[in-house]
C-alpha cells in the first residue's frame, strides 16, 4: 500500500470518501444533460420523476434510477453538485457552427452555458448574427453590427470591429457582392506549396515549369 493511499484514508472524514476514485469520472448517459438539470434544479425543480420525464423527449434513454441518484447526491452532498463544464473549445466550435447542426445535447449545454454567462451570450448573438450576413451577403447590416458590438463589454470583438471600421466599404462590398478573391488566393496558396516541396533543390526555372504546364 502507498503512502498516499495510506494518507488518504487517515484524512477521510466519511466512509464515503474512500471510494473516490477514476471510476467515478467515468462517461455517464446522463453527462450530457446534467446542465439542463442542474438549470432545473437552480429553479427550484427538484422531483426527480417529473425532471427524468423532461429529459426523455430531449433524447435521454437512460434510467429514472440514474437521473434520481444524482438529485440524491445534490441533495445530500456537502459540496454543490454539478456537471463536469466542456471545454473552451467545445463550447466555441457550438457557437461557430450553424444552430441547425448541433445536437439536442450540444444545444442544451450551450443554453445552460449562455444563461449563465451574459458575456457568452451576447458574443453567441453577435456571431450567428455576423455569420448570416456572410451567407445571406447581407452586407448593409454591417453599421448595426458594429453598433450592436460597441454597445457590449467584449474587448475582443471590439477589436475586430475597430478593423472593420478602417475597411467598411471594403468589408460591406465583400459582404454583399458575389465575387471574391477566392480563386486567386487558391492559385497563390497552390504555388506556395510547390515552393516548399522544392525548397533547397531546385531554383526559379524549375518552378515556372512546375507552375505554368499546370495551369
Amino acid at each position: 500500500m502507498s503512502w498516499h493511499t495510506v494518507k488518504r484514508f487517515a484524512d477521510a472524514a466519511r466512509a464515503e470518501e474512500l471510494f473516490t476514485g477514476q471510476w467515478q469520472n467515468r462517461p455517464s448517459i446522463l453527462d450530457d444533460y446534467k446542465p439542463y438539470l442542474d438549470g432545473r434544479w437552480s429553479e427550484g425543480f427538484t422531483n426527480a420523476w417529473k425532471l427524468w420525464e423532461e429529459i426523455v423527449p430531449l433524447g435521454y434513454k437512460g434510467s429514472y434510477q440514474r437521473v434520481r441518484a444524482y438529485l440524491h447526491d445534490k441533495r445530500t452532498s456537502p459540496r454543490p453538485v454539478t456537471a463536469r463544464p466542456p471545454s473552451p473549445r467545445a463550447v466555441a466550435g457550438w457557437i461557430l457552427r450553424h444552430p441547425d447542426t448541433l445536437t439536442e445535447s450540444e444545444q442544451l449545454q450551450l443554453k445552460a452555458i449562455r444563461t449563465h454567462c451574459p458575456e457568452l451570450d451576447a458574443l453567441t448573438r453577435h456571431v450567428r448574427s455576423f455569420a448570416a450576413m456572410l451567407t445571406g451577403r447581407q452586407g448593409e447590416r454591417l453599421p448595426d453590427w458594429l453598433e450592436a458590438v460597441r454597445q457590449d463589454d467584449l474587448p475582443s470583438l471590439h477589436t475586430l470591429a475597430a478593423g472593420i471600421e478602417r475597411d467598411r466599404d471594403a468589408v460591406i462590398a465583400g459582404l454583399t457582392l458575389p465575387w471574391n478573391s477566392g480563386v486567386v488566393e487558391g492559385h497563390v496558396n497552390r504555388i506556395k506549396m510547390l515552393k516548399r516541396q522544392m525548397f533547397g533543390r531546385a531554383g526559379f526555372e524549375l518552378l515556372r515549369k512546375r507552375v505554368l504546364p499546370s495551369s
